[in-house]
């Protein structure tokens, strides 16, 4: 018998870090995510086997019954694996899984958090708790995983129940957005750390940036999101005493440009009313090839 289940990657457009601490974020499930393949086995045990978007294989394991490695083309990835399925309650195992990415997975949209997801929708255990007990976070990815739509997410003192909410993110301008990729996968663990280390009152930061998100979603024209774009840059650059993306690397590019997630990698947010061949060429002349327009990345 084989069952085949599907999660969704995911965009925060907003609210990034503070989300850890229940400011509001608006968040977009991408097209691109992860399938996972249970087929089940006469052999006892999980053989294991992960494959890019291109249906190379990058990772093969294989797990006792009790889920002791038994082998791994890598041991580190194996050991969280092995986390991962302890975590998930399962018993007296029997399959060969097979995972797919359909991104490639140095893109930061989610190979884990749809790794958490496709194990929860497969074995039945609650999502939020999963990822607790293994990566951690705000879990808005998780919510992203099943989602339909855009959605605003808030992390509550309930783990298992965030505020989640659909949202109809389909703006009139959605044409003149984009998303592209530094090629610079930021490590969301050190961005988490270093986040939590500063020495500030979150409360205020946490009213605005909910604030902003709510604006961000109701935004009928493209001025009006990039002026909250800006809005929100400035805001996170203040309290990370870091420089904004656009300052780094586009200060001559003509329209808005965010960080997404951690600070300095992965995927920007681009606002522009120039022709989308002009926007492809500015950016690939900067050395940036990868430039997703809106519905070839939101779902």
């Amino acid at each position: 018998m084989t069952h085949t289940f599907r999660a969704n990657g995911k965009l925060l457009l907003s609210s990034e870090y503070f989300i850890l601490d229940g400011a509001v974020g608006l968040a977009l499930p991408t097209r691109f995510g992860q399938t996972l393949t249970v087929e089940t086995s006469a052999e006892k045990g999980i053989f294991w086997k992960s494959q890019d978007y291109e249906n190379k294989v990058w990772f093969e394991a294989q797990f006792s019954e009790s889920l002791e490695i038994v082998a791994a083309s890598n041991n580190e990835t194996a050991k969280t694996l092995q986390q991962i399925l302890r975590a998930s309650q399962i018993s007296n195992p029997q399959f060969h899984i097979t995972t797919t990415l359909d991104f490639p997975n140095n893109w930061g949209l989610g190979s884990s958090s749809t790794l958490i997801s496709l194990l929860s929708q497969w074995t039945g255990v609650e999502p939020y708790g999963l990822l607790a007990a293994t990566f951690g976070g705000s879990g808005y990815d998780i919510a992203c995983a099943t989602a339909k739509q855009a959605i605003t997410f808030r992390k509550t003192q309930i783990l298992s129940a965030p505020e989640v909410q659909a949202v109809d993110f389909n703006p009139p301008f959605r044409h003149q957005l984009y998303f592209v990729y530094l090629g610079k996968k930021q490590n969301s663990r050190e961005g988490i750390s270093h986040y939590k280390s500063l020495p500030i009152d979150k409360a205020d930061y946490i009213e605005q940036l909910t604030d902003i998100t709510y604006k961000m979603a109701g935004a009928i024209d493209l001025d009006e999101f990039a002026f909250y774009i800006r809005l929100h840059e400035n805001l996170i650059a203040d309290v990370l005493q870091l420089p904004k993306v656009k300052d780094l690397y586009f200060d001559d590019f003509p329209g808005s440009v965010k960080s997404l997630g951690a600070w300095g990698g992965d995927f920007v947010l681009v606002a522009c009313d120039e022709s989308p061949e002009l926007i492809t060429k500015y950016f690939v002349n900067k050395g940036f090839p990868t430039v997703l327009d809106f519905d070839t990345m939101i779902l």
